[in-house]
């Protein structure tokens, strides 16, 4: 029997991860509440948070320990964006890790990068587009890898990017290639740019697994109201028009996270087997999200759609989230693109 057979279609927890799930979980409970999130709106970053962190061993363990990490693998990481999501965490790390990973497979990795203390964000966007273009961490970042022609580049401004507002309350800003006060080529040609697309595959790996982590929980925000709030000596949640979507989107929580670690594992394992699973698990849970939250808002009513109400929080991340890698229709055709090549051959 083939050693990964059962695997690519097992995709339960072991001890290990269980343990790493739980204490991140623990640890995103601990340092960042509602409150803390809601402080960090205006830059979209809790530097506070980040350092903490970043001292709990999350950017190290992303990298090989060639490159003085851990080595953990994919699906280790989507636990930790899981929680990420589920706390609505108002730090980098998905951005940081890719770009940290890209980097270390091109070479040039710096300890300050595997420890967090200089910041690397990614261009995420599958389109790539000359000039000017939105980075959803540009207006904190040390350094920003982007794709220019057939070379994979490093940036870095001796003025960081302005930060533009927007709805997912990321530290996203404007950058301009021609603007940097240094670049550094990483790598250049198809064997660069196939590694570039890793990184955006990984990006959209854990982006889907932390839209699970935000949906569950606008799931348990949405199930808990149900369960306390009676209409005609009666829990709503005992209503069809309510426990019914309750559950679709149940579903879509455990769809979309079986989905998002088998990807994770086929990158980790057979990257070159299944490469439409990374995209798709993004797309669905691009999709999916913003319906989930708007219907938790909806259980709640008025309540849920104050401004002081955790579920508006939860709202609005999972629609800006979905796009902060621009337009996931982009990445739907980019699965086309895949199935259709395939099939053709």
């Amino acid at each position: 029997m083939d050693r990964y057979e059962l695997r690519r279609l097992d995709y339960s927890l072991s001890e290990d991860h269980e343990a790493v799930q739980s204490a991140y979980r623990e640890f995103f409970k601990t340092h960042c509440p509602i409150e803390t999130v809601r402080a960090a709106e205006e830059s979209g970053f809790d530097k506070s948070l980040w350092e903490r962190l970043c001292a709990m061993g999350a950017t190290s363990m992303s990298l090989p320990e060639s490159s003085g990490g851990d080595g953990a693998t994919l699906v280790d990481l989507t636990l930790v964006a899981e929680e990420l999501g589920r706390a609505l965490a108002p730090v980098p790390w998905i951005d940081h890790v890719c770009a940290a990973r890209l980097m270390a497979r091109l070479g040039t990795v710096e300890p300050d990068v595997v420890n967090g203390k200089q910041l690397v964000a990614l261009d995420p966007r599958q389109d790539n587009l000359a000039g000017v273009r939105l980075i959803p961490t540009g207006s904190i970042a040390d350094h920003i890898i982007v794709r220019d022609g057939d070379d994979v580049v490093r940036l870095t401004f001796g003025t960081r990017p302005v930060k533009v507002d927007n709805i997912g309350k990321l530290p996203m800003a404007w950058v301009d290639p021609a603007a940097a006060d240094d670049r550094a080529v990483l790598g250049s040609g198809p064997q660069a740019l196939a590694e570039y697309q890793r990184a955006l595959d990984e990006w959209r790996v854990l982006s889907a697994a932390a839209l699970v982590g935000l949906v569950e929980e606008t799931m348990t925000i949405a199930a808990e109201f149900a369960k306390s709030r009676y209409t005609l000596g009666v829990p709503i949640s005992t209503l069809q028009g309510i426990s019914h979507p309750l559950a679709n989107i149940a579903i879509t929580v455990q769809g979309g996270r079986n989905l998002a670690r088998r990807a994770a594992w086929f990158l980790d394992n057979e990257p070159d087997e299944r490469p439409e699973l990374a995209p798709s698990a993004f797309v669905f849970m691009a999709e999916e999200a913003s319906k989930a939250a708007t219907m938790a808002v909806h259980v709640q009513g008025g309540l849920g759609v104050s401004a002081e109400a955790a579920a508006t929080a939860y709202l609005v991340r999972a629609r800006g989230w979905s796009l902060a890698g621009g337009d996931p229709g982009v990445t739907a055709k980019y699965v086309a693109e895949i199935v259709v090549a395939r099939e053709s051959r």
